[in-house]
């Protein structure tokens, strides 16, 4: 297979869209607690509320657009989603020069953005699938995660650097710019696309709001890597509020080195996508999904043994970079693995139930963690959360199973499989 392999004009719009929203958003990290403390004053329950809350509650509203993004042109609804991102974030300097800012507004876009996120990234993938083959779709994820890891270690710099000099504000409009971008960016793309059925469009029952639950929960091979990535991508994220009180605080790291210890290890996610499609051309799907899931558990509970000066900061730097390089390797293939086994007229609504799953996940042990950090303090309960880690490869799916595409009957037989017999509408 060739490591250049071309995906066509189509696909590189979608992806250079993807990579300007990307590095708008890292441009901006860090701006909201920064203008919810420095410009609002700001104390640190309301800091973490605006995390916790914000991701919890935009979820929460994006769960019916699940199946309404369903019946809708794809591409649409990607520049609808990028345009509502401008826009709120663009009410941020707006209402700062007016004189009429508050907190209640920054939690107020942080939902919205969160809602659209969600909602933008369900679409995103069955406008992938939709657009490229299916032996393309590694190689597309690959380079989507290799973008995604770029902008991870050159954002962070950039947007730090805007704000000393500009200020918060700057990096919120760059932010904003970014999804404007993508929005013509995927307009750019041309081509046609078919519009779903309109009749079941506007006779959407309610029931259609948990089907992309219960069709994740009903299916052998989506369920347990379901359960594998929500509880995963929850404990990291939950200790990483922790982390940052245990650096800066008990052990005395100085900013630009807690910066460092986590935008120098991302140099790993860049190596791991590139591997991704060779091991598993070599290996093969299934094998590299459960050894790349297995391998980037052991990596957490090491922090654990954080200490103060140059060799904790080498040891947060080695752990993260071991973790870095195998979800690098693993995010692809497990993004690919998804969608293959997704029937194309659900792929919507199951991505939408996967990333509200993980984001309400998410927030919900963020704010646990937040309490055993102060019960137990913020070493124990990284600890503890390490440990749980070790348990999630027994939730990686254990045996392989046919795509969804290769399950489909074939036109001229008119049979219905099993599996779409499960699903039909009633």
């Amino acid at each position: 297979m060739r490591s250049g392999r071309r995906l066509g004009r189509r696909f590189g719009w979608l992806w250079g869209a993807y990579g300007t929203s990307a590095l708008g958003t890292w441009l901006a990290f860090g701006a909201f607690p920064l203008i919810a403390i420095q410009v609002l004053e700001a104390g640190p329950a309301e800091v973490a509320a605006l995390f916790s809350m914000g991701a919890a509650v935009g979820a929460a509203v994006a769960v019916p657009l699940g199946p309404w993004v369903e019946f809708r042109r794809k591409r649409t609804v990607l520049i609808a989603m990028d345009l509502v991102r401008c826009a709120a974030l663009l009410t941020i300097p707006a209402a700062f020069a007016l004189g009429v800012l508050s907190f209640l507004q920054l939690l107020l876009v942080s939902v919205v953005v969160a809602a659209a996120d969600i909602t933008f990234r369900a679409a995103s993938g069955a406008c992938l699938k939709n657009l490229l083959a299916a032996e393309d779709l590694l190689v597309a994820h690959a380079r989507f995660e290799s973008t995604a890891w770029t902008t991870t270690i050159i954002g962070p710099p950039l947007g730090g650097a805007a704000i000393g000099l500009l200020g918060p504000f700057a990096t919120v409009v760059a932010d904003a710019v970014s999804y404007l971008l993508s929005a013509l960016g995927i307009r750019a793309m041309g081509g046609h696309e078919p519009r779903p059925d309109p009749r079941r469009a506007t006779r959407t029952p309610a029931g259609d709001l948990l089907d992309g639950w219960r069709y994740i929960l009903a299916d052998p091979t989506l369920r347990p890597l379901f359960f594998n990535t929500v509880l995963f991508n929850g404990l990291v994220m939950a200790v990483q509020p922790l982390l940052a009180v245990l650096m800066l605080d008990r052990l005395g790291f100085t900013p630009w080195q807690y910066g460092l210890a986590f935008a120098l290890p991302s140099i790993g996610g860049l190596i791991g996508s590139r591997l991704a499609r060779p091991l598993v051309h070599r290996f093969g799907e299934h094998r590299i999904l459960v050894t790349a899931g297995a391998l980037r558990a052991i990596w957490p509970v090491g922090l654990a043994y954080l200490g103060p000066g140059p060799g904790g900061l080498l040891l947060v730097v080695g752990v993260e970079l071991g973790l870095i390089l195998c979800c690098g390797v693993f995010n692809p293939v497990s993004a690919t693995w998804r969608l293959e086994r997704t029937a194309n007229d659900r792929v919507a609504r199951t991505l939408s139930a996967w990333a509200v799953t993980t984001k309400a996940s998410t927030a919900v042990l963020t704010a646990a963690w937040g309490v055993l950090g102060s019960l137990l303090g913020p070493r124990t309960a990284i600890g503890l959360a390490g440990l749980l880690l070790l348990t999630t490869p027994l939730l990686l799916p254990r045996r392989a199973a046919a795509r969804r595409d290769e399950a489909e009957p074939e036109p001229e037989t008119g049979r219905i499989h099993p599996w779409r017999r499960r699903f039909k509408r009633r």
